[in-house]
């Protein structure tokens, strides 16, 4: 089969025509020396958005929040976040290696927290603990199935973690989709966290590339960690043109992957064996259990496979399905149909 429908993940997604045109054509300089025109302008525009002071490009959304965490804490503090959090288990196990921070992790509804959680967890002044210095919080929350952070929950917590002297960090790896989802603009989610991370190469297609915001002294840090881990680039503005292409003509189009991932979910529960709740789908990841079907994960993507669908097992019972700019409507029809060649319809 000469092409697959590729439902793994929305950073599988390649640069459009346009894009490619962008970056061929975008005006470069040494971005460790401040002299890429065309960086400068991205971390501009993206500070613009979120309205925040300043803002900084870096090579991945794992550095974003690395690099941020590292910038508001001291080694031997703990940080708040909830237990599957990408943050948490899916960077390497970085905040202890990079920072030397320890994680305390909370269970949250399909990954949001309450506010109460975090009040309950922050350390008393005690030298036996550790010193509670950051909240995590993540939308959209990749393991929750792209769950969006309620506006008045991150409000609360951000209200709780000042009256504490807590810093909060924003993973907002997906914020983009968030915000189409629910039409709040990118900066009202971004005014409750002190630094957030936005990513260019999931749903907005960009090749790489994520940024992190805040104040100017914030940032100011924040780029000494990202010389310090690495991240320093030359002639990046290359990658920088295709995320400014990104934000000004693949923002409003989120709004089809979440159609798309909602007829995925709806289509998915008429079939055999498959547990998924449709209004659980707020954007564009699916995440649905197979336990009744009596295969594993692993059996499943090997099937799909098979019929031209590429998929993510997250373990051995839940499938993560993710849609994006390079999966069509039809091809959700195509991806529906192997799916009940695989499992069958209910009767």
């Amino acid at each position: 089969m000469n092409k697959f429908i590729d439902l793994r993940s929305d950073t599988v997604t390649r640069p459009t025509p346009a894009m490619r045109q962008a970056m061929f054509e975008a005006e470069v300089g040494d971005d460790v020396f401040g002299e890429d025109p065309t960086v400068n302008t991205l971390q501009e525009k993206v500070a613009g958005l979120l309205r925040k002071e300043a803002a900084l490009f870096v090579p991945s959304g794992t550095m974003a929040n690395q690099i941020s965490i590292k910038s508001h804490t001291q080694p031997g503090d703990e940080v708040i976040i909830e237990s599957s959090s990408h943050s948490y288990n899916f960077e390497g196990g970085a905040g202890a290696a990079l920072s030397g921070i320890q994680f305390h992790c909370l269970k949250g509804a399909r990954g949001i927290l309450d506010p109460s959680q975090i009040e309950e967890a922050i350390r008393p002044d005690d030298h036996h603990f550790p010193v509670t210095k950051l909240v995590c919080l993540e939308n959209t929350h990749n393991r929750g199935g792209g769950t969006i952070y309620p506006l008045e929950k991150m409000a609360e917590i951000y209200r709780i973690a000042q009256s504490k002297g807590l810093f909060v960090h924003l993973d907002g790896a997906r914020l983009w989709n968030a915000s189409i989802a629910t039409g709040i603009h990118p900066h009202e989610y971004a005014q409750w966290a002190d630094s957030v991370s936005v990513c260019l190469s999931k749903g907005l297609g960009a090749p790489i590339g994520s940024l992190v915001a805040g104040t100017k002294s914030f940032i100011h840090r924040v780029h000494r960690f990202r010389k310090m881990f690495g991240g320093g680039m030359r002639q990046v503005g290359l990658m920088a043109a295709a995320g400014i292409y990104a934000l000004d003509h693949h923002l409003e189009r989120l709004k089809e992957d979440h159609q798309n991932a909602k007829r995925l979910a709806v289509g998915l529960k008429e079939l055999k064996g498959i547990s998924i709740e449709p209004k659980h789908v707020e954007t564009n990841i699916v995440i649905f259990d197979i336990t009744e079907t009596g295969m594993t994960g692993a059996q499943v993507a090997e099937a799909t496979k098979k019929e031209g669908i590429l998929i993510h097992a997250f373990s051995k019972t839940q499938i993560r399905l993710v849609t994006h700019l390079d999966v069509s409507d039809g091809d959700i029809e195509e991806a529906l149909k192997a799916f009940e060649k695989i499992f069958g319809k209910k009767r």
